[in-house]
């Protein structure tokens, strides 16, 4: 779901730029390839952050092309970002998710926030009240 193609440009002067069709707020480089795309999950997810600080929808990843690169946020954002994907889809605001929670809005600040180290079952109960499951796989 949250597996976003990225653009992999080799700098005349050495390195790579990483960039983000779908997220042209994210960007960054490395000296090889491997280390640009290390940095691309920040960049990644300090973009995407951007979105969710704004209250708007999270931008939909396109198909990547034959033999394109892609990234993810790491596990924890991801399931920070499918939780806030729920919420925004059915139209519930932070404060009525805090509620079906008996949570106090900043704690639903917190699990919002990509960058605060929320635990999966915080992850889980919202997941839940929303209607939806949590699911962590290993590939």
């Amino acid at each position: 779901m949250l597996d976003y193609p990225v653009i992999l440009e080799a700098q005349p002067e050495g390195g790579f730029v990483v960039t983000f069709p779908d997220v042209p707020e994210a960007i960054t480089q490395g000296e090889d390839e491997a280390e640009a795309l290390f940095y691309a999950v920040d960049a990644l997810e300090t973009a995407l952050s951007f979105y969710v600080d704004d209250r708007k929808q999270l931008p939909t990843p396109s198909k990547p092309k034959r033999g394109q690169k892609t990234v993810r946020p790491s596990a924890l954002e991801c399931g920070k970002l499918g939780v806030y994907h729920a919420m925004m889809e059915q139209g519930i605001r932070k404060a009525e998710l805090a509620r079906r929670l008996n949570w106090h809005v900043p704690q639903v600040d917190r699990l919002f926030d990509l960058r605060h180290a929320s635990k999966f079952d915080q992850l889980q109960m919202a997941a839940a009240v929303l209607g939806k499951r949590l699911v962590l796989t290993v590939e």
